[in-house]
């Protein structure tokens, strides 16, 4: 039963995630995309599909390897599910194999960006490449030898690797010998030739297989074939051990790195006997060998898609503004102490959530610090700011979420300083993992103390708030201050949290919250009253709140849906979800940003929260919902969404079968993302021309 096939209530969730990353291979195949837009857009679903594997596929293998049959919501058992991924993802690489050597390669070698096989290298290009080897690659690359009834090396990360077949010596009972060449990270994979015109560049397994025989001086080297591993990475951590929590999550980074092979990608050339070998060596299912059909791992030509001197074939770059809602050269303590303020991100920067943390570590009348950090960019200046207000003796508390999958390393090493420098460190709540995008400042003022407060749909992460599309609000409403507070102290003492005045937190209210909302406009729709849902997710799969959906759109109320990524909901069915409308926008920005209308009898209630509608937000972390009242920022909210559903030109609507279609229809065509983006930068231009009418004359002193 496949997601074309299936007429259960829910879509599978394996399934519609890979439709949603074919959304983003489609942007790489759209030919009215610039070029290096394309060439972007498919090295991100590479990368995307190596999460995938590692995480969601993984994750069913274990359950497949344990005899765990019960089927999903879908009503698929893990072993159909895994049948069904398979076949689709097959089709997915040769869709970008297909974009990649049909289309993007000989385009790009049109436009001068030539990718230069060992054979078509010019006298100066080997030599200069053969110096390099010998001087770089020859020292740093050490191949491992295999030998017969030995395991074959580790190979913790998904990298690029060579496997060498070597004739072996005539007295040896094998007529061959194999040796491993993991190209690892520290060295660059794209590598620059020199050249008259244009851009040249050769692979580094190009470079390594051409004076392969270096390492292998008087042998006969057989086959050097590229392939990679890809291990799972579905670990959990075992919290009720009794040690420190951070070793605990340094033991599940090492075993994450000798955990099973859930997928062999080899280059597509190999013999089968090479194919043989691997696949033995690292006990992977013949059925997860997936031939490759040009270069390994194409998230690695991302380089490629910055290059500079080819403008012509980039997108136009959309600038980063200053928001006309900050007043520049005023202090954000007392801008935000006069209104809300709201932030849409990456069109306005994110530059004054730093500046307010900023201003607070060295501000004397600042007392403490209270933030949650989840994933932060690898020189953050909002970890420099929080040592700065901790070395100014300032009360710091940070929780820190060392269970950010892929970032926990670098969570590790920045818990380890900030607890050297004095800041109360605490690591999330047991068993739970902490997403809330939240901090607050506590600062004694004449009229006594008052709360500052920062809630985000996204990270502290300065440089993903470039790329991101988030919301931020900055308030000193009394009553979320406290909430904020009441939160903070719920986490760091390990205690029963007080009801909150205003915001409501997973996993214990939050859902309730949502599921009582709707409710209510079940109950205006059942009186014949005006009933809507408006509401902005990265993904929808909680079965809950998918009934209640269902549910409301049998009463009659108007649900429109904007899930950028995973939606396990059914819409547009008869006498099902036939009210309910879906839709999905991937664009320059990846959509981020967790924003919820309901009409509530006319009296609209705004919501913006850090949690997706998945039983992993909703049960099994901490999150918020935060209302927004401030007439303005409601307002703009609002409007934002509504935005969001025009766009009929990135935009794509769910099919009750479960797959996508462009939105059609006749009005002009409008494009959220860019329409953001031109008003922002309007606004700004009117707000400096409106600064320059204010300037005074000088008058003469005389």
């Amino acid at each position: 039963m496949s997601i074309m096939q299936a007429t259960s209530r829910y879509i599978n969730r394996e399934l519609s995630w890979l439709e949603f990353n074919q959304r983003v291979l489609d942007i790489a195949l759209d030919d009215t995309e610039p070029l290096l837009e394309r060439l972007k857009f498919l090295a991100i679903t590479a990368a995307n599909l190596d999460e995938f594997f590692m995480v969601r596929v993984g994750g069913l293998q274990l359950m497949s390897r344990r005899q765990l049959q019960r089927p999903d919501e879908s009503g698929l058992t893990p072993d159909e599910q895994l049948l069904e991924i398979r076949k689709r993802v097959r089709q997915m690489i040769a869709d970008q194999y297909r974009c990649y050597n049909q289309q993007l390669e000989p385009a790009l070698r049109e436009a001068g960006i030539r990718r230069i096989a060992p054979e078509n290298l010019s006298q100066h290009q080997r030599r200069f490449m053969q110096e390099r080897f010998e001087d770089e690659f020859f020292s740093v690359l050490s191949p491992i030898a295999v030998w017969p009834d030995e395991p074959f090396p580790m190979l913790p990360e998904p990298i690029p690797c060579l496997c060498v077949r070597l004739r072996a010596e005539q007295q040896s009972e094998s007529p061959f010998r194999h040796c491993l060449l993991p190209l690892g990270k520290q060295l660059p994979r794209i590598l620059t030739l020199p050249t008259e015109s244009g851009y040249e560049f050769m692979l580094l397994e190009d470079v390594i297989t051409t004076f392969m025989d270096r390492f292998f001086p008087g042998e006969q080297v057989v086959e050097t074939i590229p392939f990679r591993l890809t291990r799972n990475a579905d670990l959990a951590v075992n919290e009720e051990i009794p040690t420190a929590f951070l070793s605990e999550m340094e033991h599940l980074l090492q075993a994450r790195k000798e955990s099973h092979g859930v997928r062999l990608e080899i280059d597509a050339r190999s013999t089968t006997t090479l194919q043989g070998v691997l696949t033995e060596a690292y006990g992977v299912d013949v059925a997860d060998v997936y031939p490759i059909h040009g270069p390994m791992d194409l998230s690695d030509l991302m380089p490629l898609s910055g290059l500079k001197g080819f403008d012509a074939l980039s997108v136009e770059p959309w600038d980063v503004f200053p928001s006309p809602e900050v007043d520049a050269g005023v202090g954000m303590f007392q801008q935000i102490s006069q209104r809300d303020i709201l932030l849409l991100h990456p069109y306005e920067s994110f530059d004054p959530v730093v500046q307010l943390i900023e201003e607070a570590s060295r501000d004397p009348d600042v007392l403490s610090i209270k933030q949650t950090l989840y994933r932060t960019s690898a020189s953050s200046p909002i970890v420099a700011a929080l040592l700065q207000a901790a070395h100014a003796g300032k009360y710091v508390t940070v929780v820190v979420e060392l269970k950010a999958r892929f970032d926990e390393a670098r969570n590790i090493e920045w818990a380890r300083q900030l607890e050297r420098e004095g800041v109360n460190v605490i690591y999330g709540v047991r068993g739970l993992k902490t997403h809330a995008k939240v901090c607050v400042i506590v600062r004694q003022e004449p009229q006594g103390i008052r709360r500052y407060v920062h809630f985000g749909t996204g990270n502290y992460n300065e440089k993903t708030a470039r790329l991101y599309s988030d919301v931020s609000l900055m308030t000193s409403d009394v009553d979320l201050g406290a909430d904020a507070g009441a939160f903070f102290n719920a986490i760091t003492g390990h205690s029963q949290p007080q009801p909150y005045h205003k915001i409501e937190a997973a996993p214990l209210t939050l859902k309730s919250r949502l599921l009582e909302m709707i409710e209510v406009e079940i109950d205006q729709a059942q009186r014949g009253e005006r009933a809507f849902i408006n509401a902005k997710v990265n993904s929808l799969v909680d079965a809950e709140v998918i009934e209640a959906l269902y549910h409301a759109s049998a009463a009659g109320v108007t649900v429109r849906l904007n899930v950028r990524g995973i939606c396990c909901l059914r819409p547009e069915v008869p006498h099902l979800s036939e009210n309910i409308r879906v839709i999905s926008i991937i664009d320059r920005y990846l959509e981020h940003a967790r924003i919820i209308h309901f009409h509530h009898g006319g009296d609209d209630r705004v919501f913006l929260s850090s949690a997706d509608w998945m039983p992993r937000n909703l049960d099994r972390r901490i999150e918020l919902l935060v209302p927004v009242e401030h007439e303005p920022c409601k307002s703009r909210l609002i409007r934002i969404l509504e935005m969001y559903f025009r766009d009929n030109v990135k935009s794509k609507r769910l099919t009750s079968e479960g797959t996508y279609e462009l939105v059609v229809n006749e009005e002009e065509p409008f494009r959220a993302q860019e329409r953001f983006h031109r008003e922002i930068r309007e606004r700004v231009k009117e707000r400096e021309r409106q600064q320059l009418s204010e300037f005074e004359p000088l008058k003469s002193p005389v």
